[in-house]
């Protein structure tokens, strides 16, 4: 999101594999404003963890309420992780925040969000155009893929590599520099550019640079 948003397109289309943060940005786009207590605490983290797992329990994870509960959590939680488990309930600790800005009037993001549009679908069933630009993030090859309830496999890395490879219009793809990704990209005619970036979220606190890759094609 915040490549795209450093673009500032007029017209996008967004598709994440986590249906809850695809409502919390179909929310901002319609001018979203937090009402409810967001403390940094473990009681009132706990309390609210609880609260929108009983949500997804009862199938209202695209409420107005769940919404706020996940960008509290995702905000307070351990590194910034987010984290389903099997059974598709969010199971990240409470985090060792100091202090934390909490937003709670989202309503400047109505304007830059009028005429995006936001999608929870498979990547393949994404409605392309020949000539759009792609711009993809999927889950990096490592041993954390819980970012949604389904995960994310190899076999789900090479379908993303092999749809993004039929792509007409420009693409471009980062990823972990994992041996296999970097012959899996190369094998696709991808031209591939690697980079140092910075490590700001992982599972166990590691902050090293970790080495990425950046592939491109037809541009």
């Amino acid at each position: 999101m915040a490549v795209t948003l450093g673009l500032a397109p007029e017209r996008a289309l967004l598709n994440d594999i986590n249906p809850h943060l695809v409502n919390f940005y179909w929310r901002l786009r319609r001018g979203f404003t937090i009402d409810t207590p967001l403390q940094n605490s473990r009681t009132a983290y706990d309390r609210a963890r609880t609260r929108f797992n009983a949500l997804l329990a009862k199938g209202q994870e695209q409420s107005r309420e769940a919404a706020a509960l996940f960008y509290y959590l995702n905000r307070t939680g351990y590194n910034g992780l987010c984290r389903f488990n099997q059974s598709g309930q969010f199971n990240v600790p409470f985090g060792r925040h100091h202090h934390i800005e909490y937003i709670r009037n989202f309503s400047p993001y109505r304007e830059a969000f009028r005429n995006w549009t936001f999608l929870n679908v498979d990547f393949e069933e994404v409605p392309l155009r020949p000539g759009d630009f792609v711009y993809a993030d999927p889950p990096y090859d490592v041993q954390f893929t819980s970012y949604a309830k389904e995960g994310f496999s190899w076999d789900d890395q090479v379908r993303t590599a092999e749809w993004l490879a039929r792509h007409r219009g420009p693409v471009v793809l980062s990823n972990q520099a994992t041996p296999r990704i970097i012959a899996l990209y190369r094998q696709l005619g991808f031209k591939l550019r690697f980079l140092e970036a910075p490590r700001m979220i992982s599972c166990n606190g590691d902050r090293t640079p970790a080495k990425e890759v950046l592939a491109t094609k037809n541009l």
